[in-house]
């Protein structure tokens, strides 16, 4: 989801450990390093990456650095190849129906589980290869000097993908800032005890 839409669900983090000036001055070559995969011409199902936020098909950052002052910017890619049911589903009774007329010619009735469940990976494979994957891009803008990044998204799958990308990538762990860890990062550790005995206030009666 662009960051820079009308309107934008943003997940807020921190980042834990406290950021060198060695790992920030790499920031550009460990985007290229784990930048996005092109599946177009191969039959895999899925593939994701960084690219830049200025363009989704740039993966090298030659159009414009993801330095922006005092924030690095960059999407997470996500491309997905999806395969209709219906669709599978008569290409599978197509070969089905073929594999039983061959298994006749020589004298069986049936087909095996076995084969069944081969021709099934044997067809999903080829109706895969055939389909273009489905692009999907999510911003992100890390603040550098404050220890925050901000995540244009707040899908829980997608946010589990990204959280462990970004520490694979930087080798560094983030920290999702919800009511409660903001709490804790105005007040300090050691009002967590009386945070956690909170008890909900409702408006509505």
């Amino acid at each position: 989801m662009p960051i820079l839409s009308a309107s934008v669900g943003l997940t807020r983090y921190r980042i834990v450990e406290e950021v060198e000036d060695d790992l920030i001055r790499s920031i550009p070559n460990l985007l290229v390093k784990y930048a996005f995969k092109d599946i177009d011409h191969t039959a895999e199902e899925r593939s994701f990456g960084w690219v830049n936020m200025d363009d989704m098909l740039d993966d090298k950052w030659s159009i414009s650095p993801p330095e922006k002052g005092q924030y690095y910017t960059f999407s997470l890619r996500l491309d997905t190849r999806r395969i209709q049911p219906a669709v599978l589903k008569k290409h599978l009774q197509i070969a089905l129906n073929h594999e039983l007329e061959e298994a006749k010619k020589e004298g069986k009735n049936f087909i095996s589980r076995d084969r069944k469940r081969e021709l099934k990976e044997q067809v999903t494979l080829k109706i895969r290869a055939r389909s273009l994957p489905i692009p999907a891009i999510f911003d992100a803008v890390w603040n550098v000097p404050d220890n925050r990044l901000y995540f244009a998204c707040s899908n829980s799958k997608v946010l589990d993908m990204f959280e462990e990308y970004f520490t694979d990538t930087f080798e560094l762990t983030l920290e999702p800032l919800t009511p409660f860890f903001l709490a804790m990062d105005m007040l300090g550790e050691d009002a967590a005890q009386k945070l956690e005995s909170l008890d909900p206030t409702y408006f509505v009666g």
